[in-house]
Order: structure tokens, then C-alpha cells, then sequence
């Protein structure tokens, strides 16, 4: 009989952990590469499965912070999940999700987040998609004719190294304005951001990062590959992050990339759902999405910190009844009062206005789904008329919710 026993994992069984992340997401890690990737599980806390002295479960979780409307909360970065093969099915994930869950409780940290290779895995864990990104191409090989007069202000590139510093504190304004960005120190831009080589493609160069205004009004980061016209390849500037305090200086940027010499394209994997550009190029066909995904999913580990240490833009008062099988602090009926004076949230007996599952609440959280897609859709279910739309007035953003950072 096989004894599973989940307990942290020491520096010591790293190479454990890239022997079974090689074998899991199939893969041959060299040596390089498992000293260039080494830093995110020194940083994280590590959850592992073993089977007497070998690792056969792995989980990561990154102590990051998480914008939220009205602030930033503590949030669980989940990565590297893996299970090997001859262990699946036999509750290796799940006993390393519930120590996730009493981990970040102990932590304080009221949300966990993660990035999914199979969306079917973790919905039954409680996790809902709160953002959605969208993936665009821009075509270069003509002026990128564009409808307001962009920022006219110096550009300048400046080095990798310098970039929490000089741009730092605009991403830190960008943070503020949209939910779902995550907080950076100077490793994280160093490793995370602007490493020196892309894993997705080798053959991109180095990240550039090019800056608007001497007090910088915008930025933007990004690598380019040259291409090869004899067989129809055309070189290509692929944008990794762009933010700005105007839409003057994001036009003044975008202009700056559809202008860099021997390319013809831009690809941009990820912007937010309402990125203006699609909307500023004066030929709309010049600027295509090719496909909108959901992409940063997210999890109330403590409903109750989560609910009242957001901020709310409308008043709203209602009993919703939360389904959460995981987590058993959770799950119940909650009477929430909230508003842009603060909000509480206690445990009641009353009727529900609302039922809904934790997972579908997570959806609604950061102000991307709304709950009144989520009755349309019978996925919750509106005992008190008008309770989704109270809720959706109330949970609403100005910006769409988005997350930049990859993990």
C-alpha cells in the first residue's frame, strides 16, 4: 500500500523537482536553464508529495500581491503544478490543494491565483478565470495611421537593469488603476520580466525597453526577430508590456513600434480586453484579435477578508449563499453591506438573495464576469430580483481587469 505524505520541500530536492517537472511536462531541462529557473522556487513556498523519500507531487506557491479594486490583497501564486504518471488518481493534487488552502490562511493571504494548462482541473478546486486577455497582430509594412495625436514627448531606450527604476513607479500607477496587476520588486523585473532570453522562443532578442517623457508618461517592453523575405517570413517586434498614463502616450508608443526598421509585424500575446488600440487605428484592419482567452484564474480562500478588503463602487446589500466544497469556512450564507464607505460580511441564517458557487464568485471578484451572465447562464441562481444587477453595479471597475505577469 502506497503512503502519500505532502510536507514542504527543502532546497535540497530541487533537482528532484526539475527531474519530475521534465518528466511531467515533457521536456529535458539543461543545466543552464535549471540555474536560470532556480530563483522562483528559492522564492517560493514549496508544497510536495512523497512517496517514502521521492518526490511524485510539486506545487509552487509565490508570495505575490494582487491589485484589487480599492488596493492590493496577499495572493498565493500557484505554479509548476505536476503529479507523476504513476501516481495520478490517487489524490496527490487534492492533498497538495488542502495544504494550499490551511498554508495561505496561515499566511494571511486571502486569494490564491494560478495560470491553467487544463481549465477542467481546477474548477472543481474552486477556481474561476477572473481576467481575460486578448492576443493581437498589427500589420507594419505600411504607416500606422492612428486617431488622436499622440504624445509628442522624447523617447529613449534605456538598459534591462534600469527598468524597476525608472519605470517602476509607472507600473506601480498602472497597478492602481487596473485590477489583476501584481506587485513587482527588482528581482521580479530582473527575472521575471526582463529575462535575457525568451523561453517561448530563443530566436528573439534580448528585451528592449523604450520610455516616453523624461519624467516617463509611458513605456513599453519588447523583443524583435528579424525575417527572412525569400521565404515569405517577415521580421517581427513581439510587445511583452506596454502601459501609459494617457492614451496620447500609448499612441505615441505603438507608433514607435510599427516604426522599428526590418520588421513588418507586430504580435502582442496578451493586452487587455479593452486595449484602445483596435479603436485608435484609423484602418481598423490593421490591428486584428486574433482570439480573446481567459487568462489569470482566481480562488477566495478567505471569503470574508476577501469581500471586505476590496472596495465597492455602489452600495449593495444582500445574503448570498456560497457553495464551496473545499473549503469549509466558506461555505454558507453571508450577509454582505458594502459600499465606497468599506463593507463587512458575516455569517447569517436569513434566506439568500443570490446562490452561487465560490468558483463562479471568484469569475465576478475583479469585475470581469457578470453575475448577471452567471443567472442567464444557470450557474447562479437570483432568489431576490434585481440582486445581480445590485452586485454587478457594485463589483464594477472602470478599467478591465488584467494581469501582465506570467508565472
Amino acid at each position: 500500500m502506497i503512503t502519500i505524505e505532502v510536507r514542504p520541500v527543502p532546497e535540497s530536492d530541487i533537482e528532484q523537482v526539475f527531474e519530475l517537472s521534465d518528466i511531467v511536462f515533457h521536456q529535458r531541462t539543461d543545466a543552464g536553464e535549471r540555474e536560470e529557473r532556480r530563483w522562483r522556487f528559492l522564492l517560493a513556498h514549496r508544497v510536495g508529495a512523497y512517496d517514502g523519500d521521492r518526490l511524485v507531487g510539486f506545487m509552487a506557491c509565490l508570495p505575490l500581491g494582487v491589485s484589487v479594486p480599492g488596493g492590493t490583497l496577499g495572493c498565493s501564486g500557484v505554479t509548476f503544478v505536476a503529479v507523476l504518471p504513476t501516481h495520478r488518481r490517487r489524490g496527490v493534487l487534492t492533498a497538495m490543494m488542502d495544504r494550499l488552502w490551511s498554508d495561505t490562511a496561515e499566511r494571511g493571504e486571502p486569494l490564491a491565483a494560478l495560470y491553467v494548462s487544463e481549465a477542467a482541473i481546477y474548477g472543481r478546486f474552486g477556481f474561476g478565470a477572473a481576467t481575460r486577455a486578448i492576443s493581437m497582430e498589427v500589420a507594419t509594412d505600411r504607416p500606422l495611421g492612428l486617431r488622436v495625436e499622440p504624445d509628442p514627448g522624447p523617447l529613449r531606450l534605456i538598459s534591462p537593469a534600469d527598468a524597476a527604476k525608472v519605470v517602476g513607479p509607472l507600473y506601480g500607477r498602472a497597478t492602481a488603476r487596473r485590477a489583476g496587476q501584481f506587485l513587482r520588486d527588482e528581482q521580479w523585473w530582473a527575472e521575471s520580466v526582463l529575462p535575457r532570453v525568451d523561453e517561448e522562443d530563443e530566436d528573439l532578442t534580448a528585451p528592449r525597453v523604450v520610455v516616453l517623457g523624461e519624467e516617463p508618461r509611458g513605456y513599453a517592453v519588447y523583443r524583435s526577430k528579424q525575417g527572412d523575405d525569400s521565404v515569405g517570413v517577415p521580421g517581427v517586434v513581439q510587445v511583452v508590456e506596454l502601459e501609459a498614463d494617457t492614451v496620447e502616450a500609448e499612441a505615441a508608443l505603438w507608433r514607435y513600434l510599427a516604426s522599428v526598421d526590418l520588421t513588418r509585424r507586430i504580435s502582442c500575446w496578451a493586452r487587455p480586453v479593452d486595449d484602445p488600440l483596435p479603436l485608435l487605428a484609423a484602418d481598423p484592419d490593421q490591428v486584428v484579435v486574433t482570439r480573446t482567452w481567459p487568462a489569470l484564474w482566481l480562488r477566495l480562500v478567505d471569503l470574508e477578508s476577501a469581500l471586505t478588503r476590496r472596495g465597492w463602487a455602489r452600495d449593495v446589500e444582500a445574503v448570498l449563499e456560497v457553495r464551496d466544497e473545499r473549503i469549509p469556512a466558506n461555505h454558507g450564507r453571508w450577509s454582505l453591506r458594502a459600499g465606497r464607505d468599506g463593507a463587512s460580511c458575516r455569517r447569517v441564517d436569513a434566506a439568500p438573495d443570490l446562490t452561487l458557487a465560490v468558483r463562479d464568485l471568484a469569475s465576478a471578484y475583479l469585475g470581469d464576469t457578470p453575475v448577471r451572465r452567471l443567472v442567464a447562464a444557470g450557474l447562479a441562481v437570483e432568489h431576490t430580483p434585481g440582486t445581480a444587477e445590485r452586485l454587478d453595479a457594485a463589483l464594477a471597475t472602470p478599467l478591465a481587469p488584467f494581469a501582465a505577469d506570467q508565472f
